[in-house]
């Protein structure tokens, strides 16, 4: 009987199992982090640098480049538009990153999203807005698209060999490393990028003032380029604030900012201010949000009404203002405090074969000079090459001319196909590529006629090639071949200026005092830190307070609507506000809550308001210890209006009871121990240091402490000479017999 075949037994492997199977697993191996960076996150941070966020000389990066070609290769510089979605399929062939990151990009290269100066998308459909925050582009499948007819300046001569072709990433396609751009499109639109380690922003200038500083530059190299570049140029307009001496720095070292503000207009008749035009960095809901936050904190008083009335005629920001406000005082107001005038930052950092480089604008002109040089040359090569091809060509046709019926014969008696060419080769003396041409000659054109047009072309070729050889050997002719193309773009494409140029040292300064009215009000501030803010009025006509069950009303100060205040913490800090930021309100109401109003820190709560008008004055801060430290109220003045400051009285002892006076007065302390003293201010120090310790003025034996203190008055002791003092410290009075039974009376 056979023997069964024993199944071996599986198991799971063991670490040590794998570790003997796979060299070097498990092993802990100490390497420099300088060396994990090099060899890990160097490669990605080029990669992102070269191949993702920084524009080349022609102006693009390479994400552009692929969608743009696609287009390109897709006849869409004519014709009808097409599905965008239909596009976005295309270019993945070149893009695999996806369709929707190449709608986005499509988005942001077209007419209606109005983010370049000159658009290479012609678009139709909603392609959303630049300026907007909320107007979002409508999906691929929604929307049409083809190329603008600038973009053919972009592919000019490119099938002429003016530019090298790499393989796609799959190898299955071509595509070009570069274009052949006729003008200094690095310079006309906006591009910015985000890299590993270093970015891109460059400004949008006009066409026409580009193509005019770089004819100039290109006949004398030594130009000023601020004399003929004005300042760049937004697609939104707006008004650029024109400083030339940050101008010439920044086209010196391509850093720096231009300023840039919205435009308005005032309507009369409506009382309202139309806004319709906005800086490029900032967008309609931002601008509306803001001046919503000012008027909320009463930075701005003029306005009733803001609001969105962007249509079909372009953006539109709408203010309505209150009777009698000045509407040039406010929009000074508003481009202060909001980014109705903001900064564009410049830095002008563009890939030079394969390395970013920080360019001023002479130095990107040089370089794009250099490189539309080598694209001239070499569409000049390639048309010379063919010209001279068939030249060749033409010059063996023309020897058929001598005897085409002797052509004719070695033909018929050549007796194999393949005999053809070398036969007519022998018989006229002329080359494979000549003999080639005779033998594909058809039927019809073997006839004199025929054969003369295309000899007298010679003549021409000989010319034309004379030429190009010439223009060739030349720079200075090369130059004019370019100068002559980029005054033929200033002639098609070339509008005028949208953003207009003001000095910016002929603007006025706004005034930001706050219209604040002032009139009579009456403050109250409670044990657990609720504020409320009544006029007389509304105080007559009021009831009862309004309190949290066990809180009480501890300040009551009568002042105007202009009033500072400064809310004392157990923290020892001190928040500082206006008596306006906070509404009228009525006795009725809990009132606001101080700690949530003025964001204090967690579990912070308020323990005395100071109300001033000047700073004059002193605070006093008595301790528990027996120590009253006297600060200036000026202290607590700041130029910079600071809403927080720290170390506002000393920590280093509890506090007793903060006051407030405006001179010297006699103080009236209590001690744990029943004992009283009265304390004459003018005997203490005053220090500006806020968290000054203080000086001693009531010794208490161990385990008593100063519980209250208050400004005296006549009728808080009937014999106050007995606990006055000479000399500080001093220990205090218990109250006398009289005074005590005084008290059980009262």
């Amino acid at each position: 009987m056979a023997k069964k075949k024993e199944t071996p037994v599986k198991r799971a492997l063991k670490p040590e199992d794998v570790n003997a199977y796979i060299a070097g697993a498990g092993t802990m191996i100490d390497q420099p982090i300088t060396q994990t960076l090099e060899t890990n996150f160097m490669p990605y941070a080029m990669s992102i640098i070269v191949s993702r966020a920084i524009p080349e000389i022609d102006g693009f990066k390479p994400s552009h480049r692929k969608l743009l070609y696609t287009m390109y290769t897709m006849g869409l510089l004519s014709g009808p538009r097409i599905k965008s979605a239909n596009i976005a399929g295309q270019t993945m062939q070149l893009n695999p990153h996806g369709d929707q990151a190449i709608y986005d990009t499509m988005v942001r290269l077209s007419r209606g999203y109005q983010a370049l100066l000159h658009p290479y998308v012609d678009s139709k459909g909603n392609f959303g807005k630049a300026y907007s925050r909320d107007m979002q582009c409508a999906a691929s499948r929604y929307t049409e698209a083809k190329l603008e007819p600038i973009a053919a300046e972009l592919f000019r001569d490119i099938d002429k060999d003016t530019v090298d072709f790499v393989d796609n990433y799959d190898a299955t396609k071509k595509e070009p490393k570069l274009f052949p751009v006729t003008f200094p499109s690095i310079l006309v639109n906006a591009n910015t990028g985000i890299a590993v380690g270093m970015a891109s922003s460059i400004c949008p200038f006009n066409l026409k003032e580009i193509c005019e500083t770089t004819i100039a530059y290109l006949y004398d190299e030594n130009i000023n380029v601020a004399d003929t570049l004005t300042g760049p140029d937004f697609p939104l307009g707006g008004q650029l604030l024109y400083n030339r001496e940050e101008l010439e720095k920044i086209y010196a070292t391509g850093k720096g900012g231009f300023k840039v503000r919205g435009k308005y207009t005032y309507d009369k008749s409506a009382n309202c201010i139309d806004i319709t035009e906005i800086p490029p960095t900032t967008t309609v809901e931002a601008i509306i949000e803001k001046i919503i936050d000012l008027c909320k904190a009463k930075k701005i008083t003029e306005i009733n009404d803001v609001r969105d009335e962007t249509g079909l005629q372009g953006l539109k920001i709408t203010i309505d203002l209150k009777r009698g406000a000045d509407p040039d005082k406010l929009m000074l107001k508003l481009f202060k405090l909001t980014t109705l005038q903001d900064t564009f930052s410049c830095n002008f950092n563009i890939l030079i074969a394969g390395v970013p480089r920080v360019m001023g604008i002479r130095e990107i002109l040089e370089e794009w000079t250099a490189f539309r040089i080598e694209c001239v040359k070499r569409r000049i090569y390639f048309t010379l090459s063919k010209a001279k091809d068939k030249l060749h060509i033409l010059k063996g046709l023309e020897k058929i001319l001598l005897d085409i019926d002797k052509a004719i014969r070695i033909v018929r008696e050549t007796e194999e196909e393949k005999d053809v060419v070398p036969n007519l080769m022998i018989g006229f003396s002329i080359d494979q590529t000549q003999a080639e041409y005779v033998a594909e000659i058809k039927l019809r054109h073997l006839n004199r006629e025929y054969i003369l047009k295309r000899t007298d072309e010679i003549e021409k070729l000989t010319a034309q090639i004379k030429e190009l050889e010439t223009t060739l050997a030349s720079k200075a002719k090369i130059k004019n071949v370019i100068i002559a193309e980029l005054k033929e773009i200033i002639k098609k494409y070339g509008q005028p200026r949208k953003t207009e140029i003001i000095d910016a040292k002929a603007e006025p300064e706004a005034d930001f005092q706050p219209e604040i009215p002032d009139y009579p009000v009456t403050l109250f501030f409670t044990h657990d830190g609720y504020f409320k803010k009544i006029t007389p009025q509304s105080l007559r006509m009021s009831g009862e307070h309004k309190l949290k069950d066990g809180d009480s009303i501890v300040q009551t100060v009568e002042t105007t609507n202009t009033a500072h205040l400064l809310f004392f913490t157990d923290r020892c800090q001190v928040y500082k506000t206006r008596a306006f930021e906070f509404d009228d309100t009525k006795a009725s109401v809990l009132g606001d809550y101080v700690p949530a109003s003025l964001s204090f820190d967690k579990d912070e709560m308020p323990v005395f308001m100071a109300v001033t008008k000047d700073y004059s004055g002193y605070m006093l801060f008595v301790f528990e210890n027996g120590k009253i430290a006297k600060v200036d109220m000026q202290a607590y003045s700041t130029k910079t209006n600071r809403k927080k400051l720290l170390a506002a009285f000393s920590e280093k002892f509890p506090l007793a009871k903060a006051m407030q006076i405006s001179e010297d007065c006699e103080v009236l302390l209590y001690a744990s121990n029943g004992r009283k003293l009265l304390v004459h201010t003018g005997a203490i120090a005053a220090k500006t240091t806020k968290n000054t310790q203080g000086v001693n003025c009531m010794s208490l034996k161990k385990g008593h402490r100063v519980t209250d203190a208050v400004v005296f008055s006549e009728d808080l002791l009937s014999s106050p000479h007995r606990y006055r003092t000479k000399t500080l410290p001093a220990a205090g009075k218990l109250p006398s017999a009289e005074e005590a039974g005084e008290q059980l009376t009262l």
